[in-house]
């Protein structure tokens, strides 16, 4: 069942996802969600916890993508609380936001990865200053450090808006809609299914 506190009758009451929300192909949408990730390059990881159910969020970099961009992979210490979250409950949900105010959302199923191989191929020296070297010869940031693992994302929705307009037609969007009430048409509003994303994987990766 979902939420109302009105009745608009015919009229959408949400008319700005009306105004901004488009549908190109599945490609367009797909390739402009993921070069936007990629400039956005960090994001919000949202887990639960377990003891609570409440939900935590942490900033997360991105370290490198696969399924043809779309299953984001993350560098973690695999003796912190989000892998406790994420082994209790491994729906997981990364926003990334510009400071244009263009965002996007991607949720989906986490996998903390501790294969060696896996691991050594995502590798980055800088892992050292977040690890830290415990001087006993196998906990030092290396690539075979066991406490350096890789979370991966697989995307299983997606919901994004990037700006359709340069800044000086958005802003002459929002004044003509705050004197005519009528909706500022600003964003590429769009929306990528389960089915469109696992479509895009099976061809992509």
């Amino acid at each position: 069942m979902s939420f109302s506190n009105a009745d608009t009758g015919d009229k959408p009451a949400d008319p700005y996802k009306a105004t901004n929300k488009t549908e190109p192909e599945l490609k367009e949408k797909v390739e402009d969600l993921v070069a936007f990730i990629e400039r956005c390059k960090f994001g919000m990881m949202t887990t639960r916890i377990e003891s609570s159910g409440l939900l935590v969020s942490r900033c997360m970099a991105l370290a490198a993508k696969e399924g043809g961009g779309i299953d984001l992979l993350f560098h973690t210490n695999t003796e912190s609380g989000k892998t406790d979250d994420l082994h209790h409950d491994p729906k997981i949900n990364m926003a990334f936001l510009d400071s244009e105010g263009q965002w996007a959302s991607v949720s989906g199923q986490a996998n903390i990865i501790t294969d060696r191989e896996v691991v050594r191929k995502y590798y980055s020296p800088t892992l050292k200053a977040w690890m830290g070297d415990l001087e006993d010869g196998k906990h030092d940031g290396g690539p075979e450090d066991p406490r350096i693992g890789i979370i991966k994302v697989e995307a299983k929705t997606a919901t994004y808006a990037i700006s359709s307009r340069g800044m000086l037609g958005r802003a002459t969007q929002v004044a003509k809609g705050t004197l005519t009430g009528q909706p500022a048409d600003v964003n590429k509003l769009r929306e990528i299914s389960e089915d469109e994303l696992s479509q895009w994987r099976k061809e992509n990766s």
